[in-house]
């Protein structure tokens, strides 16, 4: 075959590419299009309706925030029938005596230094199950693992009586001590998975430069596994924010509670309960939480991701 008659025949196929026949062509590309159109609407039309059933008690409780206190029970609508801001001032007056800044000052301490022990804490026991070899390390890791399939109830007694004998009761030492001392068995096993991923060529090459276990700790191990620290440090901020039963068992003073122990005050079993207030200081106690999230999703989307990779 020359060369023009291969031009030609590659001309001839390009030209059949460009304008395709007219009876099937045109027709076939609309029935894709139309078809891809529709497929996106359904899948379109499906997440809004998702997400507004996932985001409708939050806008519910937004709403409830400026309803009466005697429309609970009688108006179970989004929108209240008389708003009012009346619930927001009640609730920034504080009750008990104690003024609303101080719960939020105490959840935000409780939630902030556990963060802080729990990472250091499971970091520093992630490196040396996952980096040093000493005898019984298999059965100290099991028995580490186990703890996750021991509820906390089990425990409550026996700490309870530890840190009454010690005095602490009524202070916030309870609730902060274990976090420093790695019992979070979950954050210890997912730093223990990143830290077995990477490479020991870089250990090696640091003990070569004279580098021992705290160099390597604080120099190689903790920026490589950045992404799985900020997702502990995410969870455990939720949960200790969260945390009820806790603070519930160790502090009895008004004036030390958290927010959701304070909560609790809004509603009295001897008398009328305040649910105008309550909805308000729950919403207002969801805020942090729901802005940390968001401030730092990518963060724990970053650790989700990197998990499964391998140095």
């Amino acid at each position: 075959m020359t060369t023009s008659s291969f031009s030609q025949n590659a001309l001839i196929q390009v030209e059949n590419q460009v304008d395709p026949d007219p009876k099937t062509g045109p027709a076939t590309g609309r029935r894709k299009v139309k078809r891809r159109t529709w497929q996106t609407l359904v899948w379109l039309v499906a997440l809004i309706l998702i997400t507004a059933v996932v985001l409708y008690p939050l806008v519910w409780l937004l709403f409830s925030t400026f309803k009466p206190n005697g429309e609970f029970g009688s108006n179970m609508g989004l929108l209240p029938n008389s708003p009012t801001i009346d619930n927001y001032i009640k609730v920034l007056e504080g009750i008990a005596g104690v003024p609303l800044w101080k719960f939020f000052a105490n959840s935000l301490l409780i939630a902030v230094v556990s963060v802080i022990g729990t990472v250091v804490s499971s970091a520093m026991a992630a490196y040396a199950f996952g980096r040093i070899q000493f005898k019984g390390l298999g059965i100290l890791f099991a028995a580490m693992i186990g703890t996750l399939l021991l509820p906390f109830h089990v425990v409550i007694i026996p700490q309870y009586i530890l840190f009454n004998n010690l005095g602490l009761v009524d202070t916030f030492w309870p609730l902060l001590i274990p976090k420093f001392l790695a019992t979070e068995a979950f954050f210890v096993f997912l730093l223990v998975q990143f830290i077995r991923q990477m490479p020991r060529d870089m250990d090696e090459a640091a003990r070569i430069d004279g580098a021992g276990h705290v160099r390597i700790f604080w120099a190689i191990i903790i920026p490589l596994i950045k992404p799985a620290l900020i997702t502990c440090a995410i969870f455990s901020f939720i949960w200790a924010w969260n945390d009820f039963l806790g603070p519930l068992l160790y502090l009895t003073s008004p004036e030390n509670y958290p927010l959701p122990i304070a909560l609790r005050l809004y509603n009295d079993q001897s008398s009328s309960s305040d649910f105008g207030a309550t909805v308000t200081a729950s919403f207002l106690a969801l805020l942090p939480v729901l802005i940390f999230f968001l401030v730092f999703q990518r963060f724990l989307v970053d650790g989700v991701a990197t998990q499964g990779l391998k140095g």
